[in-house]
């Protein structure tokens, strides 16, 4: 069963990968045969070096966004969080381009790795 504070855990997890690029800490993420979406719709990524790969194949530079994700919801092995990224332009990074308003439909194994990753974004309209 998975608690709020492991998928908090898992979720500060994901952003340090994400900022690292390091393919230790965004393997650690999943499970050897994780499925994983970039968009509901999307072709599934199967597997953990594939996923792996993929989160490699066109990084954001590092110091160029940041986000922030909470859990809204867990059930069992189920997970829903809610969050927001944003990313930097500029010379020292310090415009706010763009925002987006995230949601990360997620399940987990016995052993805390994702096992079902799906997202819904949006980006946030300019006020």
């Amino acid at each position: 069963m998975t608690t709020s504070a492991a998928v908090a855990d898992w979720l500060d997890r994901y952003v340090a990968a994400w900022v690292s690029g390091d393919p230790d800490d965004i393997g650690r993420l999943f499970s050897a045969d994780a499925v994983y979406r970039y968009h509901p719709a999307d072709p599934p990524i199967i597997g953990r070096e594939a996923i792996v790969d993929s989160w490699l194949d066109d990084p954001d530079d590092p110091g160029t966004f940041e986000a922030q994700y909470e859990a809204y919801a867990v059930d069992g092995d189920r997970a829903v969080a809610t969050g927001w990224s944003r990313y930097f332009s500029g010379p020292d990074h310090a415009t706010v381009e763009t925002t987006y308003d995230n949601c990360f439909v997620m399940a987990f194994d016995s052993a805390g790795h994702c096992t079902e990753f799906t997202e819904w974004f949006r980006r946030r309209p300019e006020v």
